[in-house]
């Protein structure tokens, strides 16, 4: 196996290597697809270190049962001389089992790839666009707009690392009615920052503080101008300077978190553009749009409800349960008709979207999925388009859920809860669960140093290698590698551990699913903490033995390879890996 060359790759490409002897033999068809064919650890550790079922895979073409092509390929496996045994199991999978040198071989290639260990190509350069975030520009964020920029980015990030193009993109909801409200709500701040008593905040503003800035810099900006002036004079123009001082504070926010995007794509300036007329046309040249009308909604008779002809678009064709009104019956567009829009123009310089949304967005998910499978079949190309629903966080401080209302003023800003815990526990704790599933934010537990705070307990992982390495350096001993063979089972499983990043960083970015990192890394943590309690068991197990200098030198090795893979990881999610705590 070469030495920069993981493991997992290397034992694909042997036994992909076998299955073209066998082809070369006559044992298989030529060309018989590989693609299912998997590599990976056997459910249980106790049947070998890999497993492959290649002969359940391929048995079929070779017109023969699974165990007696099995028994080709575990014939040709026992030859090479990293695998100390080859068995078949069940109705044909192989186990197969590895030297030490094959692990230490991995050893020694995540010191020589160190920040690129785990770094792969299995993207070949593809363009994904990842919108996230996208929240209204109404007021600073807040913490329900968190764990989406978390998964968002970190997804970004993941695809990044295994070999994809990414467009990090934030859609600025800037031409609804809330950002009229926000211009309201500027201007009655506006006036008081001109020493005007304006009171409470008229029911339907918004009260919030992080508004009385804005007001200032409007003050500063016009004087007096737009006091007494009537709202159609100073509407259009409030509107654009509160979103793009909305938007600076977003940019800040996001900052705090680590997150910077791309593009930021303007509904406004899309409208501006003509760009869902451009779409409409192009539906109806495609025959995907024509104007009908709705059936009524259910419960309504028609006393209730006037039918009116509209444009729709046909997303029953694409799975969709009806068909969906792309104009209001005032000529407007439907939010759905400048999405639609929208994604039009991602769609022209991506090979794949990925949307992360809110899970009170779920409804739409079907429509718009519709929508880019129209795009696809026109472009005569398929644009593969994921949407990622993450729930809400709840907030838990003290034992009580901390209740949030942005209309109230009474949410709790992403920068509150950064300054108080910091960005690594945010951004961790945020990909602690499936985006799917509930979660809850409980600012005494995210901080607590115990083995139940994931970000503690892997950070603390790295922190004691760092601490050992620096130990270790102060009583004259240093990492090396002469002495490998030394490092027996206990310490081969660590390596072992440490030998998943790859592949779990490719499955992971085929599912879209950064959480898997976090998850890996808790269970690499776990691995490196278990050994370090068996050396408080057994003084001949620790890292740095007394009078043991070529046994300290190969388990600091060890460590600092270990060390290699925790940074890595943290590396992809966006997290520090901390040499003290």
């Amino acid at each position: 196996m070469s030495d920069t060359q993981t493991l997992y790759a290397a034992f694909t490409a042997k036994i992909d290597a076998v299955l073209s002897a066998l082809e070369a033999e006559g044992a298989l068809p030529a060309g018989s697809p590989r693609q299912n064919v998997t590599v990976e650890p056997p459910r249980d550790p106790s049947h070998g270190d890999l497993a492959t079922n290649a002969a359940m895979v391929l048995a079929k073409q070779a017109r023969t049962n699974p165990r007696d092509l099995a028994g080709k390929i575990v014939e040709k496996l026992s030859a090479d001389p990293a695998v100390t045994s080859a068995e078949i199991a069940g109705p044909g999978f192989i186990n197969l089992r590895l030297s030490p040198a094959a692990w230490l071989d991995e050893l020694r290639a995540i010191a020589t790839q160190a920040g690129d260990y785990g770094r792969s190509q299995m993207g070949a350069g593809s363009r994904v666009n990842v919108e996230y975030v996208s929240a209204n520009p109404t007021g600073p964020m807040h913490m329900g707009h968190c764990r989406g920029a978390v998964v968002g980015d970190a997804l970004a990030a993941l695809l990044e690392y295994a070999g994809h193009q990414v467009t990090r993109e934030y859609y600025i909801n800037d031409a609804g009615g809330q950002v009229d409200v926000l211009a309201r709500s500027a201007h009655i701040r506006y006036r008081e920052a001109l020493g005007e008593d304006v009171g409470e905040v008229p029911e339907g503003l918004y009260p919030g503080d992080y508004l009385i800035p804005v007001g200032k810099y409007l003050a500063s900006e016009f004087g007096d101008k737009y006091a007494s002036a009537s709202e159609e004079e100073w509407l259009a123009i409030f509107r654009a300077e509160a979103v793009e001082q909305m938007m600076g504070l977003i940019k800040e926010d996001l900052a705090l978190l680590g997150i910077h995007h791309d593009v930021f794509a303007s509904e406004a300036a899309l409208h501006a553009a003509g760009k869902p007329d451009e779409a409409e046309a192009w539906l109806r040249t495609h025959d995907l749009v024509y104007d009908g009308i709705l059936e009524a909604p259910k419960g309504k008779t028609p006393e209730d409800w006037e039918p009116v002809e509209l444009p729709l678009f046909r997303s029953t064709k694409f799975g969709d349960d009806q068909d969906r009104p792309i104009k209001k019956s005032s000529g407007s567009w439907t939010y759905f008709g400048a999405d639609l829009a929208y994604h039009m123009q991602k769609a022209a310089s991506a090979d794949e979207l990925i949307d992360i949304w809110g899970a009170d967005h779920a409804g739409t998910v079907k429509r718009i999925k519709a929508a880019v499978a129209a795009l696809s079949e026109g472009q005569g190309k398929p644009i593969p388009f994921d949407v990622k629903l993450v729930q809400m966080v709840n907030l838990v401080r003290n034992g009580e859920p901390v209740k949030m209302s942005k209309r109230a003023g009474t949410f709790v800003t992403l920068a509150d809860v950064v300054h108080e815990v910091g960005k690594d526990v945010v951004r961790f704790t945020m990909l602690t669960r499936k985006p799917e599933a509930q979660m809850e934010f409980d600012f005494a537990k995210v901080i607590e140093a115990s083995k139940d705070n994931p970000v503690f307990y892997v950070q603390y992982a790295h922190a004691r290698i760092s601490s050992t390495l620096r130990k270790g350096a102060a009583e004259g001993f240093a990492p090396s590698t002469d002495h490998l063979d030394l490092l027996g089972a206990e310490e081969l499983d660590l390596v072992q551990q440490a030998a998943q990043f790859p592949r779990l960083v490719e499955a992971a970015s085929a599912a879209r699913e950064p959480h898997r990192v976090a998850f890996y890394l808790y269970d690499l943590a776990a691995a490196l903490h278990a050994y370090w309690n068996l050396g408080n068991d057994r003084p001949d197990k620790r890292f740095i033995v007394a009078g043991e200098p070529d046994m300290t030198g190969a388990r600091l090795f060890l460590a600092t390879q270990i060390a290699q893979v925790i940074r890595n990881g943290l590396g992809v999610l966006g997290v520090e890996a901390v040499e003290e705590m």
